[in-house]
C-alpha cells in the first residue's frame, strides 16, 4: 500500500557509492557484465593513446577475473588539497571524481571517463 501523502519525509538522500549498489542499472548496462571490464581496459588504452604508456596486457583468469597491467602513470596517491584525503581514495570510492572530466590532464579521449562500484573484490596497485 502507498501512502497518501507525499512530503520531505519521504525524501532520501543516498551517498558514497550507496546509490550505484541500489540501482546499478543507471551506472552500466546490467544486462553486459563484460562491460565493467571494458571501463578498466579503456582507462589504461586512454593512456597509451595519451602517449603515457607503452604497454597494456590484459589477463583473463580462469576465475573469470579480469587483470589489466599497464606501464602509464598509475593513479594519484598524494594527498587531494581540497579533500584531504590521497587522490587515489577519491578516484575509487568517490562518485563524479576524475581526471578526466577537463582536458586538463587528457587532450584526447576514446570516450567520457566512468568508474563504477558494484562490490566485489579489487586489488589496485599504483606506483
Amino acid at each position: 500500500m502507498t501512502q497518501s501523502s507525499y512530503n520531505a519525509d519521504a525524501i532520501e538522500v543516498l551517498t558514497g557509492l550507496e546509490p550505484v549498489r541500489r540501482r546499478p542499472g543507471m551506472y552500466t548496462d546490467t544486462t553486459r557484465p563484460n562491460h565493467l571490464g571494458q571501463e578498466v581496459i579503456d582507462n589504461s588504452v586512454d593512456e597509451a593513446l595519451a602517449g603515457h604508456a607503452k604497454r597494456v596486457e590484459v589477463i583473463l583468469h580462469a576465475d573469470q577475473s579480469l587483470e589489466v597491467i599497464d606501464d602509464g602513470r598509475g593513479m594519484p596517491v598524494d594527498i587531494h588539497p581540497e579533500e584531504g584525503v590521497p587522490a587515489v581514495e577519491l578516484i575509487l570510492c568517490r562518485l563524479h571524481a576524475g581526471g578526466k572530466f577537463s582536458n586538463k590532464n587528457y587532450q584526447f579521449l576514446r570516450r567520457p571517463a566512468r568508474r563504477r562500484d558494484f562490490g566485489g573484490q579489487r586489488l589496485i596497485e599504483t606506483r
